[in-house]
């Protein structure tokens, strides 16, 4: 497929590398009025230019080489979105920068939509301000994706009583509630007409205008879903819940609207509802700025799934994000107030740690980066951190990563002086739903092992004999 022309590049999110972008034809496609002799400079005021967008992407780029052989790459982190982009030889905008999902999928956002659903949370894009972007609506989060976000809101919000007053207008033949009686006088000269009484109350009910607007915003992503833009899969997965919901507002009536009102008195739920419902019905009408959207938080949370789904079938429990806090006398401004692991396995004596994390190393094993060795040490001397708070002597974490295949690998550190050990486990996971199952079995049988092993290792010691 060719790239539109007002992308300057796109790469896929997690890449350590991309494909090195020449400056002599840099400067002939995008930076015309740039003096060929002094291209490298060029280079770095683009880079200048554009630093703080290409820092809310989370995208590194950098100059190799000098000359007429320089050329331009980047490195890109955990976030897709996109950013729009100046030319450093005359300030104007130019193309747009994508970085897109790692998946191989032909839609990009059919594998996050699954997991988002099975996980059942929303990760919504983080919007700034900037330039519109140069390829307008064509690389913003599509539409669908706001849609399962509402649906997810409003199935939370059906399942509790949302009412409200309604005042209704009526004529009784007692004086009841409030009359009007500057109305009652217009008409009771006549006889036929003194025991007419027009009156207004107030009517509890869940048939109110505002139910009637979340119906008819429900209407408009059921459509979106049910369109070609959303692919198959996805229809799929949601047609159970898309009939739930039709049957649960059956019989409020759609009111058209564009906008709808958010009310002091309204309770989270409905709040956040209202909230989403506005985002689809202002989508067609916000300016396309500056986006992202972080993966690292859906993986932590698919990671944290699948070892959940682990302890309930090997006995054990599983605690997310469970905090040490620290105890001292006064806190520096820099200091953590806490650490927290993303995940704490426990069954009897065996205590084993998690941490995910989202990033690119075992798709780059045999890459000798500097940034990778430097990034793979933070992390290893972190989850090295939190396995210290196990009492055994033989301490276990799992150092969780993305991958294109399901592996998993140990490394044994041992202190010579007390005979203590430390085994972290790399274990790589595709983040995609069909490989759940297989991850757990390779998860329990290796979790099955580090409890024989520890049960031999408490068996055969011995305590000293005091004295």
């Amino acid at each position: 497929m060719k790239k539109p022309m007002d992308v300057f590049c796109e790469i896929p999110c997690l890449t350590e590398q991309s494909r090195q972008l020449s400056g002599v034809a840099l400067q002939k496609k995008w930076f015309k009025f740039a003096d060929k002799r002094y291209i490298g400079q060029y280079l770095q005021k683009f880079i200048d230019y554009n630093f703080e967008l290409f820092k809310f992407l989370g995208v590194q780029p950098f100059i190799i080489g000098s000359d007429q052989n320089i050329t331009l790459s980047f490195r890109s982190s955990g976030f897709i979105g996109a950013i729009p982009l100046r030319a450093p030889d005359t300030g104007k905008q130019i193309g747009d920068f994508i970085v897109i999902p790692r998946y191989t999928r032909k839609d990009k956002f059919e594998d996050y939509i699954e997991i988002l659903n099975l996980l059942g949370t929303v990760i919504s894009p983080e919007v700034i301000d900037s330039l519109p972007l140069a390829s307008g609506k064509n690389f913003r989060p599509p539409l669908y994706l706001e849609a399962v976000k509402f649906l997810a809101v409003l199935e939370k919000m059906i399942m509790r009583p949302w009412r409200k007053f309604d005042n209704i207008q009526k004529v009784l033949n007692h004086p009841s509630g409030q009359i009007n009686w500057t109305k009652y006088t217009k008409n009771e000269y006549k006889v036929e007409n003194r025991l007419k009484f027009p009156i207004s109350s107030n009517v509890l009910s869940e048939f109110h205008s505002e139910y009637s607007e979340i119906r008819y915003v429900f209407d408009l992503c059921k459509s979106e879903i049910l369109s070609a833009n959303t692919p198959l899969r996805i229809k799929n997965t949601l047609r159970n819940k898309l009939s739930f919901l039709e049957e649960r507002l059956y019989l409020h009536k759609p009111k058209v609207t564009d906008k709808i009102s958010i009310r002091f008195s309204d309770s989270p739920t409905v709040k956040a509802c209202k909230e989403q419902a506005n985002r689809i019905l202002n989508f067609n009408f916000i300016d396309s700025t500056a986006w992202r959207g972080d993966f690292s938080d859906v993986f932590e949370k698919f990671i944290q799934h699948i070892f959940k789904e682990t302890a309930k079938e090997t006995g054990g429990r599983f605690y997310s994000n469970f905090r040490f806090p620290s105890r001292t006398s006064k806190h520096y401004a820099w200091e953590l107030k806490h650490i927290e692991p993303d995940g704490v396995f426990q069954k009897e004596n065996v205590f084993v740690f998690i941490d995910a994390k989202y990033k690119s190393n075992l798709y780059n094993k045999f890459d000798e980066s500097e940034v990778l060795k430097e990034d793979y040490r933070h992390d290893l001397h972190q989850i090295m951190a939190y396995t210290s708070f196990s009492k055994t002597d033989s301490k276990f974490g799992f150092l969780c990563y993305p991958s294109e295949q399901i592996e998993l690998k140990s490394i044994q550190y041992k202190n010579g002086i007390n005979e203590a050990t430390y085994t972290v486990f790399i274990l790589g996971v595709p983040v995609k739903k069909d490989r759940i199952n297989e991850t757990k079995r390779l998860l329990i049988n290796e979790l099955n092992e580090i409890e024989r092993e520890t049960s031999t290792r408490l068996k055969t010691y011995s305590p000293p004999t005091p004295r």
